[in-house]
C-alpha cells in the first residue's frame, strides 16, 4: 500500500473511530464520486441489516453511505475503482473484492467495479468475506470496468 493511500486510510479510519458524537450518528467521509449515478443504483440495493445488525445514521446523511452496528461497520459508495494490486483478491457470489488487514478490522473494496464500494468491518464481527455476501447485490448495481481477480 502506498504511503498516501495509507494516510487517507488512516484518515477515513480516525473518523470512523470518533464516530458517535452527541446525535449517535457514524461520521463518515463522502467519497468524491458519490453523487455517480451508479452509486444511487447501488444505495437502492444496500443491505437493511448485516449479521443482525441494524443500519445507524451516517453524519453526513447520504445514499451512498451507510452504516450498521456498533461498532460500526461502514460502507461508502464513490470510491475510486482499484488498479491492479498484490493484496489479496477474493471472488465473493459473483463480486471481486480486494481485502486490507488493518489493526482493528479489515477494509473492502469493489474490484473490477467502477465506482467502487469500500466496506469498513471491524474485527468484532469476524470474517470480513461473511460480510462481503450482504454486499452482494449492492456491488453487482456498479459497472464492471474489465479488471478481476486472477
Amino acid at each position: 500500500m502506498s504511503a498516501s493511500r495509507g494516510r487517507a486510510l488512516a484518515a477515513v479510519l480516525l473518523v470512523v473511530a470518533t464516530a458517535t458524537g452527541c446525535s449517535g450518528a457514524v461520521e463518515v467521509a463522502v467519497p468524491d464520486a458519490a453523487s455517480d449515478p451508479a452509486c444511487a443504483q447501488a444505495a437502492a440495493e444496500w443491505p437493511t441489516t448485516i449479521d443482525g445488525h441494524d443500519q445507524v445514521e451516517t453524519d453526513p446523511a447520504s445514499p451512498a453511505l451507510r452504516a450498521w452496528g456498533d461498532p460500526a461497520i461502514i460502507a461508502r459508495c464513490g470510491v475510486p475503482a482499484l488498479t491492479p494490486t498484490t493484496d489479496p483478491c477474493v471472488g465473493v457470489n459473483g463480486v471481486d473484492w480486494v481485502a486490507e488487514d488493518l489493526s482493528d478490522g479489515t477494509r473492502l473494496t469493489t474490484y473490477g467495479r467502477d465506482p467502487a464500494i469500500e466496506v469498513l468491518v471491524p474485527s468484532d464481527y469476524g470474517s470480513a468475506a461473511m460480510i462481503a455476501v450482504d454486499f452482494e447485490k449492492a456491488a453487482k448495481a456498479l459497472p464492471k470496468n474489465g479488471h478481476n481477480c486472477v
